[in-house]
């Protein structure tokens, strides 16, 4: 008689466990993300800004910024707060990557959106074919016991 597929072989305990394990990673990673902070200045030194996954965290203004005008020191704080923004968002790509592998770090696929379209349709792809294997085994053992 002919097995399962793959079904038949699946270990539970070693799935369970992987899974406990991945859910750990995701724990431990979100406490990382908490302490991941992207840091921009200025060539001149004038705007300093922190910026992390809650957002703004300082913005420092030397007194010297004082001496531009009002639209000059909102540009200059704009840029250095992009700045910021993706500097921040490269520590948390690093850090993702060194968590998960680059193969399935996570903001990869947020900065591809058709990648993760592509994984998905891989595994969605992988699930109907395992189903579809399944079901006919079923359905020969059925049409075996008429």
């Amino acid at each position: 008689m002919r097995e399962f597929g793959d079904f038949a072989n699946i270990d539970i305990d070693k799935l369970l466990s992987g899974a406990e394990s991945q859910f750990a990673q995701m724990g431990r990673a979100q406490e990382d993300m908490a302490g991941v902070v992207g840091r921009a200045q200025d060539e001149d030194e004038l705007v300093t800004v922190e910026y992390a996954v809650e957002g703004l965290r300082t913005l420092d203004i030397h007194p010297k910024a004082m001496r531009l005008s009002s639209s000059e020191l909102a540009e200059k704080i704009k840029a250095v707060l992009q700045d910021a923004s993706r500097d921040l968002q490269v520590r948390l790509s690093a850090a993702m990557g060194e968590m998960f592998g680059e193969e399935m770090n996570p903001m990869k696929f947020i900065a591809n959106p058709d990648a993760a379209m592509g994984r998905f349709d891989s595994a969605q792809d992988a699930y109907r074919r395992t189903f579809d294997d399944v079901m006919g085994e079923l359905d020969r053992i059925r049409r075996r016991l008429e």
